[in-house]
């Protein structure tokens, strides 16, 4: 998975603003976990018996918020886009938040390294790159790979939880999960909205397009 994959990202894109970079100096070493290649028990560094990563998000408004709604559980925030760890950063601060952690990696190794089998209670990912052109879609983050390292890393009962206004990607990803191994839909087809969950940036730029949101859940048997 590690040796072949491509990145479905892009560095660098953004302005680290001085607000962010002052928050990433100031409160790196106290909410940030460095990336290595080993595995780590993710529930002691936490502190919670219940841990859930999200991949990828952005600004990190929406993990701010949805960790300030459930204190009793972890939240491991991976980002790979710097000005997002900061604002995440300054945003814990600013709303005294003691469940969240950061890794400021790619997530793909960060899950492949780092997270143990077994170790978590769910997997965000809200509005992944679409990378919508044709020949882009090698780009695309969720993959069969990807999906079967996923799954291995979740609880029995655990839970996968995607996002997309694409319909193209959104029916990739319900294709791939579907054929993963030890994962199961939690609805038949598309999940319904659900209501623990805040409305994201791009979600309401969506809505302002006409673009519907798919919404796919999948656990662990």
């Amino acid at each position: 998975m590690i040796r072949d994959y491509i990145p479905s990202f892009v560095r660098g894109r953004g302005r680290f603003t001085k607000s962010q970079r002052r928050a990433y100096q100031r409160l790196y070493d106290k909410y940030c976990i460095p990336f290595r290649e080993e595995k780590i028990d993710i529930k002691k560094v936490m502190g919670f018996p219940e841990v859930i990563a999200e991949i990828g998000f952005g600004m990190g408004m929406v993990t701010a918020e949805i960790a300030e709604r459930n204190p009793h559980v972890g939240y491991l925030g991976i980002e790979v886009y710097k000005p997002g760890v900061g604002k995440l950063l300054s945003e814990i601060a600013r709303r005294g938040l003691r469940n969240i952690k950061i890794v400021h990696e790619d997530a793909v190794k960060v899950i492949a390294f780092m997270i143990p089998s077994d170790s978590l209670k769910g997997v965000h990912i809200f509005f992944p790159d679409p990378w919508p052109k044709k020949r882009h879609h090698k780009r695309r983050l969720i993959k069969e790979g990807f999906a079967s390292l996923l799954c291995s890393r979740l609880e029995p009962g655990g839970y996968v939880y995607i996002t997309t206004d694409w319909e193209d990607y959104a029916r990739q990803i319900l294709l791939v999960l579907s054929k993963t191994d030890g994962l199961e839909n939690a609805y038949d087809g598309f999940a319904p909205p659900q209501d623990w969950r805040p409305t994201t940036r791009f979600e309401k730029k969506g809505y302002r397009e006409s673009r519907r949101v798919f919404e796919i859940l999948f656990k662990k048997i």
